[in-house]
């Protein structure tokens, strides 16, 4: 493939809005807007995290025992598969700076299938063991395990609700990345535009570090 400045001809040059002076404006104005998205989700997750730390101080007895209900070798496992993960998605946006497009592309489906193994884990092993013990939230509890501490069914409400919500961001991560593989097929980025790119890394990143805090909350809590 000839290359022109280090391009491959392949490559479909990006067109700078109008509204912009130029792409690194441009570059700029789309990050700024995704870092103000991100803090609104920092915030929600923030207040789920107060919920847990205020249940947690009531009953400490409680989680520390509903814990040990939980998979450590499972959660293990998936947070190896989500640091993996990030690792390719920074080295996906690093191959589209230096215009490695086969690189980049060959990163984004690790990354893509990585964020599969991890919903693979949680919905086909991890959760449907927890639906059969009856460790379920609310009054769907049936769990006869527990019966010496007060309202295990707490510590299991909001297991399911932050590792549920956490998995709706990384089932959108992956129809984002989805969307970066075909964009990447058609040549949409190289060294001059990869924005799509790097605002789809700050979110996976950011998706990946609330998990960073979910697995010792859950899993590691005593």
């Amino acid at each position: 493939m000839s290359q022109i400045a280090g391009i491959p001809d392949s490559v479909k040059r990006h067109t700078v809005g109008h509204h912009f002076a130029n792409a690194e404006s441009e570059f700029s104005a789309a990050k700024l807007g995704f870092w103000i998205f991100l803090a609104t989700e920092t915030l929600m997750f923030g207040g789920l995290f107060v919920a847990y730390s205020y249940f947690r101080s009531l009953m400490p007895e409680t989680f520390e025992a509903a814990h040990r209900t939980l998979s450590v070798p499972l959660g293990t496992l998936n947070t190896v598969v989500l640091i993996t993960s990030s690792l390719t998605m920074a080295l996906a946006i690093r191959s589209a700076m230096v215009n490695k497009q086969k690189q980049m592309m060959a990163f984004l489906v690790i990354t893509l299938v990585a964020a599969a193994g991890f919903m693979v884990i949680k919905l086909g092993f991890e959760w449907p063991h927890k639906f059969h013990e009856g460790t379920l939230p609310s009054y769907w509890y049936t769990y006869e395990g527990l019966k010496d501490v007060p309202n295990p069914q707490i510590f299991y409400g909001l297991y399911f609700v932050m590792t549920g919500l956490h998995g709706l961001h990384v089932i959108i991560g992956m129809g984002l990345i989805l969307w970066l593989i075909i964009l990447g097929k058609k040549g949409r980025f190289y060294s001059g535009y990869y924005t799509p790119l790097e605002i789809t890394g700050l979110y996976w990143h950011f998706v990946d570090l609330v998990w960073i805090f979910l697995f010792p909350l859950f899993y590691l809590v005593a």
